[in-house]
């Protein structure tokens, strides 16, 4: 029985300096815990942006918020890893 996939967001801003250094260590995670990767733009939808508008970037797990503003790559390949492990 293989893992079942996971999914990380990361909600941010075109030309968001944060969003794009964030960017980064989500890869860097991915490359140590595999996951789905989804990016989506704030402004590119009115409830988003209501949502999320104010904390870009914005990383959720699973669709779970997982951490804003920031990453840090280590907690976020543990959720991943937990996440993983989880009941459907």
């Amino acid at each position: 029985m293989t893992a079942p996939r996971v999914t990380v967001t990361l909600i941010g801003r075109i030309g968001c300096h944060l969003c794009d250094a964030v960017r980064q260590e989500v890869l860097a995670a991915q490359r140590v815990e595999p996951f789905d990767l989804l990016e989506l733009d704030v402004d590119g939808d009115v409830e988003r942006r209501a949502e999320y508008g104010e904390q870009v970037p914005v990383i959720l797990v699973d669709g779970v918020m997982h951490s804003f503003f920031d990453v840090d790559r280590v907690m976020l390949t543990r959720a991943v890893a937990v996440a993983k492990t989880a009941d459907p």
